[in-house]
């Protein structure tokens, strides 16, 4: 092995730090990465476990994401004795979990935006300082309406 290899294969993996969510791990190497063999990937993506990519021949595409989730079904099945149902279920879980968290995050920034906005508001002096609410008659309303001679 010479110094130009050890130079590609570092561009190679770095590359794929970039695009952890790129499906371009063809399933003999997802396998070999993920410690399983290849119909066990066939298996799992039958089953909705894993959900590679698709080139147009029909060939399954990985992610570094889809290997990291192999990684983790195998530890679940073998170290804490899940059932692959349970695996699957534990997956939806989690995703439902991140998709809250990204919208919670949304919210919290779409808060903190009005926020932001009703200060720069009110600081430039609307609402107008004289029509402030009263809390001693909550229930009272005053409507006045012009006539033609006011």
């Amino acid at each position: 092995m010479n110094n130009d290899d050890d130079v590609t294969r570092a561009e190679v993996f770095i590359s794929f730090e970039a695009v952890s969510d790129a499906k371009v791990l063809i399933i003999s190497i997802a396998a070999r990465l993920a410690g399983m063999h290849p119909q066990t990937l066939r298996q799992y993506d039958r089953m909705g476990l894993v959900q590679p990519g698709r080139t147009s021949g029909g060939g399954r595409r990985y992610s570094e994401r889809d290997v990291a989730l192999l990684r983790e079904v195998q530890r679940l099945s073998q170290e804490e004795g899940v059932n692959l149902a349970g695996i699957k279920r534990i997956i939806e879980l989690e995703a439902m979990v991140g998709d809250l968290r990204q919208r919670v995050a949304d919210l919290e920034h779409e808060l903190a935006h009005t926020r932001a906005r009703l200060a720069h508001i009110e600081s430039a002096g609307f609402p107008r300082r004289d029509l402030v609410p009263s809390n001693q008659h909550p229930t009272a309303l005053v409507v006045w309406r012009p006539t033609k001679n006011s």
